[in-house]
């Protein structure tokens, strides 16, 4: 059968023992990790803020 895994380190032969799984360090974070970043959330609430008042701008005083 062809290998078709993406891991550098080949599969365990079938009589070893099995290696201890990989703990939540180890394992990388998402965009849902980055979100909760404070100093991204505030960068992202200040160009809303700024995007927010150019259109109050543009429909109510133009």
């Amino acid at each position: 059968m062809l290998d078709t895994s993406r891991d550098p380190v080949p599969a365990p032969a079938p009589g070893a023992v099995p290696a201890p799984a990989p703990s939540e360090a180890d394992e990388p974070r998402g965009c849902l990790f980055a979100l909760s970043q404070p100093p991204l959330m505030i960068f992202l609430a200040v160009i809303g803020g700024l995007l927010l008042m150019a259109a109050v701008h543009d429909l109510f005083l133009l």
